[in-house]
């Protein structure tokens, strides 16, 4: 497709070692979007070279955290619209088509779009339990900013939301080991991330907080409906939960120690 035809839209994307992930992403917009911007974090492998050969204006900026990560590259979008993706992203064939069909006629008339985001979890999509997924990930450049505490934090807008057909492609886990590698990551930046710890009192929540996760993952999302897929999740979500609440209390016993001295 001619560059005539791509849209008013830059792509920010933020990588580390993602050779084996960016390809896919990069290829699912390649023909959507007039820039294509990759803010690494001092990669080793050939994330570089795959970010060249499509295109992409590569900066090397050093680790400051995912969300500051994900300004950095928004703030380097010089295109109207903006399209933030994950690099273990990529856009559906039905995904592309419904955002091109927001700018058939002229400016969109949202500020931003949500889209639905499916998982592909050990061979399989996953859709229940981690399905429906929406987020917010295509806005107006200058309506848009990243907003919230790792690691839940969002693409916010300030203005009129809508939703786009079509799915967004998520291939996050590699394998179990994967899984359970990241989750524990995860649960490490949420306790880091909580905020007036010493008055915290996290045992009531070691205790029962990791079995209610397994219930509500398994039951009330219908991870039971996935098969043994389903109980993995439910099982991995149980142990962040626990591994969360752990590292609140670790936080606590430094503090006291500090206090202490």
């Amino acid at each position: 497709m001619s560059v005539e035809n791509r849209l008013p839209l830059s792509v920010a994307i933020i990588t580390l070692n993602e050779e084996r992930n960016l390809p896919r992403c990069l290829e699912s917009i390649r023909e959507l979007a007039t820039e294509i911007v990759v803010v690494d974090s001092n990669s080793t492998d050939g994330t570089r070279a795959v970010a060249e050969r499509f295109g992409a204006k590569f900066e090397v900026h050093p680790w400051q955290g995912q969300i500051n990560q994900c300004r950095v590259a928004l703030s380097r979008c010089t295109q109207p619209w903006v399209l933030c993706l994950d690099a273990d992203e990529a856009l559906s064939p039905e995904l592309a088509a419904s955002i091109r069909k927001i700018f058939s006629n002229g400016e969109p008339a949202a500020d931003g779009f949500s889209i639905n985001r499916c998982t592909f979890y050990l061979g399989r999509w996953i859709k229940h339990v981690w399905y429906p997924e929406w987020r917010l990930r295509l806005a107006r450049r200058n309506v848009a900013e990243w907003i919230g505490r790792e690691p839940h934090y969002v693409l916010s807008v300030s203005g009129a939301t809508a939703r786009l057909d079509g799915d967004l492609l998520h291939y996050s886990f590699r394998d179990l080991q994967d899984h359970l590698h990241k989750s524990i990551k995860w649960a490490r930046m949420s306790a880091y991330g909580t905020e007036n710890v010493a008055q915290s009192f996290p045992w009531a929540g070691i205790l029962f907080a990791p079995g209610i996760a397994f219930f509500k993952q398994l039951v009330i999302k219908q991870g039971w409906r996935e098969g043994w897929r389903g109980w993995l999740i439910a099982g991995v979500k149980m142990v962040n939960v626990f591994a969360k609440y752990a590292f609140v209390q670790e936080r606590r016993w430094a503090k006291e120690n500090k206090d202490r001295a």
